[in-house]
């Protein structure tokens, strides 16, 4: 009988701890909790440690306290300036009712669906009225912050509070970018092609004044030199003169020579002279005028 009772009491304790632990639940500093009794909520556990709940009849949902990640799909967004743009944001959000989340979401996939569509329509709403050239300037954080204001307003139905919204990437789609791009290049070509011209303009400029610089050097030192040659000339001139005054024979025979050698240069010259000429009377003759 014994044995039975101790079966019977080993039993009930095995059932009790089963019992209890099912029962038992611990809810962590990162996390809130539901409890649920056939699928409705009981009651909303915030604060951490260990928590108690029917058991079988009663299970618990657990979800986050810290922030949370929301990536919408890209959105093609028309700017105020008719400038369209591929933008790529991000929203953080963070629950903060978790009855009215299990309410209206009840999960964090629920929630992405929901916020997701709210976050690009915001977008769209406030950048629509920005021009491209504010979205890429420091008026880019009060935008930023008009659309957090616009999604919460929003979210809050949700049982969640959106921390923070960024733009991630704000891109041009593939055939403006391509045109843009071409734009772009024809530009700078144009520039390129101006500034050639300009520099070829200058070069011609810089040439021409080089040109006409150097035909006044040249022209002023030809005219010095011819100055500084008819001097040479008229000294020669006027030496020579005294020269040749002192002895007029030597002047005659020196101005021979002179014939001479102009006359009887290269290798085919032919001459046709009487041969009585004055021209030769210093080949017939020692002395001008004397036969041999």
């Amino acid at each position: 009988m014994s044995r039975k009772l101790s079966l019977i009491i080993g039993l009930i304790v095995i059932l009790a701890g089963i019992g209890l632990s099912s029962a038992a639940f611990t809810v962590h500093q990162t996390t809130q909790a539901i409890v649920l009794q056939f699928g409705k909520p009981i009651r909303v556990v915030t604060d951490p440690g260990l928590n108690w709940k029917l058991p079988v009849l009663q299970n618990v949902q657990y979800y986050e306290k810290r922030v949370l990640n929301l990536d919408p799909p890209v959105e093609s967004i028309l700017l105020a300036d008719q400038k369209r743009i591929l933008v790529d944001a991000f929203a953080r959000y963070r629950i903060i009712d978790a009855l009215e989340f299990f309410k209206t979401v009840r999960t964090e996939g629920g929630v992405r669906q929901r916020l997701g569509p709210i976050v690009n329509a915001s977008l769209r709403s406030v950048l629509g009225n920005a021009t491209l050239a504010s979205v890429l300037s420091e008026e880019r954080v009060q935008i930023m912050h008009q659309i957090r204001q616009t999604v919460n307003t929003e979210a809050g139905r949700f049982g969640i509070e959106l921390v923070d919204v960024r733009i991630r990437r704000a891109d041009f789609p593939e055939e403006i970018s391509q045109a843009v791009y071409g734009r772009m290049k024809s530009e700078r070509e144009r520039e390129a092609a101006e500034f050639r011209a300009q520099g070829f303009e200058q070069a011609q400029r810089i040439r021409a004044t080089a040109d006409r610089e150097s035909t006044v050097i040249r022209a002023e030192a030809k005219r010095e030199a011819e100055i500084e040659r008819g001097k040479g000339e008229g000294a020669r001139t006027t030496i020579l003169n005294k020269a040749f005054g002192q002895d007029d024979d030597f002047f005659n025979f020196y101005r021979s020579m002179q014939a001479y050698e102009a006359s009887l240069t290269g290798q085919s010259t032919y001459m046709v002279l009487s041969p009585d000429s004055e021209f030769f009377d210093f080949f017939g003759s020692v002395a001008p005028g004397t036969k041999k």
